[in-house]
């Protein structure tokens, strides 16, 4: 039985016989009094648990907190882990920090992992080190102001309409619109807002680090099921997956990149096999070329697009406008 373990049986024993001698709890436990003696300094100075020794009772009980003879309905907290499923939540956090503008999500979330980390105890040195060994390294991240994104989660979670000002890149124009959130999305080291738009009356998706301006309604939200949101915006390839239309693009890799793109994810719905000749055939659905033809255009002439006209004179195009910067 680890620690947090003990714990856990602790509050039950005195939960449900009220007092409890020492003797009785180490028997319970199966551990020595230096053990169970330093369990019950923890309960009461790190976490903070009313437990008091009962002089007439010869025991341990909770203390009530006003003055009732009624122990309080929770003392400690309702969720425990073991030690290794704590040092596996402080390294999802620290994944989580690698997607974090301005540590947001880490300064909500930062009164968890203290007391988390507290669980650890005498661990907790063992808990920081392993945190500072996982590191995110992000790309070309687009920073999102912090307001946004705390407005934007919130109107989410609280099923609100927002306004916004929005910048959209393709045509250089700046709009107000008022949506209903639905979804956050990150991807590829930045953060999207999958939502109602109801100047247009359909699903869209806006990049946060373009919104402008944001200001919360109360007006209810227009709800969306989640598997609508998924066959209308994740359909297709990548960020631009939404699209009445979806086709799908044939790409035929090297052998010695297959090494590599065999072991890639590109779409959820992707079609593949290997080739007698060790190459690698890659199918993924699309409805906006703009996204794929970039990852085809990364893997050069170790990739070709083969039976799409359309996407191969796309990125045939492409090609020669670059080759000649550099002719």
């Amino acid at each position: 039985m680890d620690r947090t373990e003990r714990f856990y049986k602790i509050e039950l024993l005195l939960r449900s016989r009220g007092c409890v001698s020492f003797d009785a709890l180490r028997a319970e436990l199966d551990v020595s009094p230096a053990t169970l003696k330093r369990d019950l300094q923890y309960l009461r100075d790190r976490l903070s648990a009313p437990i008091v020794y009962d002089r007439f009772d010869n025991g341990y009980r909770f203390e009530a907190g006003d003055g009732s003879t009624k122990a309080p309905r929770q003392e400690l907290p309702g969720v425990w882990f073991s030690e290794t499923e704590i040092h596996a939540l402080l390294t999802m956090h620290q994944l989580l920090a690698g997607l974090d503008d301005d540590g947001v999500l880490a300064r909500h979330l930062q009164p968890m992992m203290d007391k988390l980390q507290g669980m650890l105890g005498a661990d907790e040195s063992e808990a920081r080190e392993l945190m500072r060994r996982v590191k995110v390294i992000s790309t070309a991240r687009r920073r999102v102001p912090s307001r946004h994104f705390e407005l934007l989660g919130s109107a989410l979670v609280q099923r609100k309409r927002v306004w916004l000002r929005y910048f959209k890149r393709s045509d250089r124009r700046v709009s107000e619109r008022e949506v209903s959130p639905q979804r956050l999305v990150n991807y590829r080291n930045t953060w999207y807002l999958d939502a109602w738009c109801h100047a247009s009356d359909g699903l869209r998706r806006f990049a946060l680090d373009a919104v402008q301006e944001a200001r919360p309604l109360e007006t209810k939200a227009r709800h969306v099921a989640v598997k609508d949101l998924e066959a209308q915006l994740d359909a297709g390839y990548g960020i631009y997956g939404g699209g009445a239309k979806v086709s799908w693009a044939t790409l035929l890799f090297s052998a010695e990149a297959a090494q590599w793109v065999a072991n890639e994810e590109w779409h959820a719905q992707q079609k593949a096999h290997w080739r007698d000749d060790g190459r690698y055939e890659l199918q993924v659905p699309y409805s906006d070329p703009t996204e794929l033809a970039m990852d085809i255009l990364r893997h050069g002439d170790s990739v070709e697009v083969i039976g799409d006209k359309a996407l191969v004179a796309s990125i045939a195009q492409r090609l020669r406008q670059a080759s000649r910067l550099y002719a």
